[in-house]
């Protein structure tokens, strides 16, 4: 072993030893509220991996979409396949520039939620996903407090993962875990379509 080697395997024993300080450290267990934002891509596929990941483990899965919902995605495609293991509700209408609705929009948001509220009192659900809620909530479609207030009183072990752009400062403060998906660079800007199996969504009928 030459002088590298030795200095990796050295250095590389100290970071072991303060990784499996700070594991024997982390005793607590609960559930936890997770918040995926920013203008990148990847906040909603980060989610849907936590869901596949849940389903891996035996979890029971609840979803609700605020804003999706005028096109079928390949994410409900798949997940519906499991309808024992994942319960699956698509609340939205699409995109807000494209509804032109904003009384339709807080109808829908509204109605979404009392659907988010079900699942977060329900015991046997381990992870709830409410996707683009960030949105609603930056529309004014749903007031952060009583959502805040939903979510907190849920059952202790469930975790809550909350995806969009735009999450207002007191879901921040509120969660345990946040993370900001940054764009450094989008196909689309460059005149590239959205495309099955790479974006979330495409404009296809809700059954195809």
């Amino acid at each position: 072993m030459d002088g590298r080697d030795e200095r990796h395997k050295a250095r590389m024993q100290r970071k072991k030893a303060v990784v499996d300080a700070k594991i024997a450290e982390a005793q607590d267990e609960y559930g936890l509220l997770l918040v995926h934002s920013g203008n990148g891509k990847g906040k909603s596929s980060s989610a849907f991996g936590m869901v596949a990941r849940a389903l891996g483990h035996g979890i029971k899965v609840g979803v609700v979409q605020f804003i999706k919902g005028a096109a079928s995605t390949g994410e409900e495609n798949f997940f519906r396949r499991f309808p024992e293991e994942v319960r699956y509700h698509v609340m939205g209408e699409g995109f807000t520039w494209e509804t032109q609705d904003r009384q339709r929009d807080i109808a829908k948001a509204q109605e979404a939620w009392a659907v988010a509220r079900e699942l977060l009192a329900n015991e046997s659900i381990g992870l709830v996903v409410l996707d683009e809620l960030n949105i609603a909530l930056k529309y004014g479609y749903l007031e952060l407090e009583p959502v805040l207030a939903d979510i907190e009183s849920r059952p202790m072990l469930q975790h809550v993962v909350v995806t969009g752009r735009g999450a207002p400062p007191g879901l921040i403060e509120a969660a345990d875990t946040v993370t900001e998906m940054n764009l450094v660079k989008h196909a689309f800007k460059a005149g590239v379509k959205a495309q099955k199996g790479v974006e979330f969504w495409c404009r296809c009928s809700r059954g195809g």
